[in-house]
């Protein structure tokens, strides 16, 4: 296949291209971060990096062989964790670019196949602009079905649809992935070296949750570091253990550390942890640092629900 990566991040569609078999001849990626495109090129030398993707009309590519064309767009202005200026906001209105090169790649082959994702707490209303432009609805699916984090996404593609409703709309047909049952727990390292030393006095259980004392919020509220915005679980308090966050979709941003609780200590999560967040193996992010590996690793896709649904490609 020939590949064009829009929003490529830490390029987790070529990644999951090449664990579920399906021969890569060349791969175009637009990607502005510089440690982003390092990670890439470090995994796959052979990426052909474009640039920006608002100059996309400037790109030297032969538009007609592109046979997969992948997107995830700036969901910060459509996450329940920003201020909701909806698709039209200045960051995910770039969904839009994904949608001209789409339609220009689709009048010069028309069987292209494409996978846009983004953020599970979209509104209706932008999920459903969305939807029209591209003239599919999505599915939604939940990284907690193959890792250990709650990350509710919609995805849309034309890999696999089906007609649905009294309108017979086009709706994308990938099934939920079997549940591989992991824990926060399998996934932690409990690794002495990020512990995190916060006031014990500060802290208490309400409704099976720890909570802290909030120097910058009126009353409790749930563990995080003042200032983040990241929920922490205590391991041994929680069934499920995955992890999950109060206010925001996303794992973690940059410098916005997300904690767990262990036999009285708090611990950072580390790079290792995060990568197994997202279904990566633990050397995945060696190269880069830890603040620039938990901003890619958060930005990104979950690896294998991404193999999932191109598993479906060769059917």
């Amino acid at each position: 296949m020939n590949v064009l990566s829009l929003f490529n991040g830490m390029n987790t569609g070529r990644q999951a291209l090449e664990n579920v078999g399906i021969k890569v001849e060349k791969y175009f990626s637009s990607e502005i971060k510089p440690y982003a495109i390092e990670l890439t090129q470090y995994h796959f030398p052979d990426t052909i990096q474009v640039g920006d993707v608002t100059k996309w009309r400037d790109w030297d590519i032969d538009w007609k062989t592109i046979d997969l064309v992948l997107s995830g767009s700036p969901c910060q202005d459509l996450s329940a964790a920003g201020k909701r200026a909806g698709i039209n906001g200045k960051k995910s209105s770039l969904f839009f670019v994904f949608v001209e090169i789409l339609e220009h790649i689709k009048s010069l082959n028309p069987n292209v196949l494409f996978l846009q994702e983004n953020v599970g707490s979209a509104s209706k209303l932008d999920v459903g602009i969305m939807s029209r432009a591209l003239g599919v609805y999505p599915v939604m699916i939940n990284s907690s079905l193959v890792t250990a984090q709650l990350r509710n996404r919609y995805y849309w593609s034309n890999i696999k649809t089906r007609q649905d409703g009294m309108f017979g709309d086009i709706v994308t047909d990938i099934p939920q992935p079997k549940d591989k049952e992991i824990f926060l727990k399998d996934i932690l390292t409990f690794n002495k070296k990020y512990v995190k030393q916060i006031n014990s006095d500060l802290i208490f259980y309400k409704n099976n949750e720890i909570r802290i004392k909030s120097n910058n919020l009126t009353g409790y509220d749930i563990i995080n570091d003042y200032d983040c915005i990241n929920l922490a679980f205590e391991v041994s308090k929680t069934r499920r253990g995955r992890v999950n966050s109060l206010k925001s979709p996303c794992l973690l941003k940059a410098n916005e550390p997300l904690y767990y609780f262990y036999n009285d200590l708090f611990y950072r999560l580390n790079k290792i942890e995060l990568c197994r967040l997202q279904g990566f193996p633990d050397n995945y992010c060696d190269i880069i640092s830890e603040n620039k590996s938990a901003s890619l690793l958060g930005d990104g896709w979950t690896l294998p629900i991404i193999e999932h649904i191109f598993k479906f490609i060769q059917k």
